[in-house]
């Protein structure tokens, strides 16, 4: 078999101003403490492709502009609207005040795992992901409304926070495009 890969002109890829003009995928993104740069623009590709509403930055995560967030954002950060606030337990505060459903992506006792998590029609979602050594952090936890674990069964039992993001966004993603 032999396939042709696509050309960046036949991806059909949206301007910014499309991009900030299109249909957003009901899902917040809030960074709790991410110390990565390259992490962080991880996120914001990530978020870029599945139409992601907003991301936060929060506490020590880095902000655009920035070289090294670029150099993995690819120019996310021109597209994806996102906003700085000191503590990411202060955004949880004002989303759930908004009606927005909260959820930490960590690992804790009472949380769901991610096949089971369930995506709920005409309501916006936001998800908060930690730091890389220490992941969301308690004070944040506190706040949310539920956490997500994504399953898994290697010894280590942790995903890089950009890994982390573009399974869970995936997971919603696909969840809301069939309802």
């Amino acid at each position: 078999m032999t396939m042709r890969k696509l050309k960046n002109n036949e991806l059909n890829r949206k301007t910014i101003e499309a991009f900030k003009e299109a249909s957003k995928t009901p899902l917040i993104l809030i960074l709790d403490n991410v110390r990565s740069l390259n992490n962080i623009g991880s996120v914001f590709r990530t978020a870029d492709a599945f139409l992601v509403k907003k991301i936060y930055l929060c506490g020590i995560t880095a902000t655009p502009p920035n070289k090294d967030i670029h150099k993995t954002a690819l120019g996310a950060t021109e597209s994806v609207d996102w906003e700085y606030q000191n503590k990411a337990s202060r955004v949880v505060k004002q989303l759930q005040a908004d009606g927005v459903k909260v959820y930490a992506i960590e690992q804790a006792d009472e949380s769901i795992s991610l096949e089971k998590f369930e995506v709920i029609k005409y309501k916006t979602s936001a998800f908060v992901l930690g730091n890389e050594v220490k992941g969301v952090s308690q004070e944040t936890l506190n706040q949310c409304d539920e956490v997500i674990e994504i399953p898994q069964e290697g010894t280590k039992h942790s995903l890089n926070i950009a890994a982390a993001t573009a399974v869970a966004l995936w997971d919603f993603y696909q969840k809301f495009k069939t309802l």
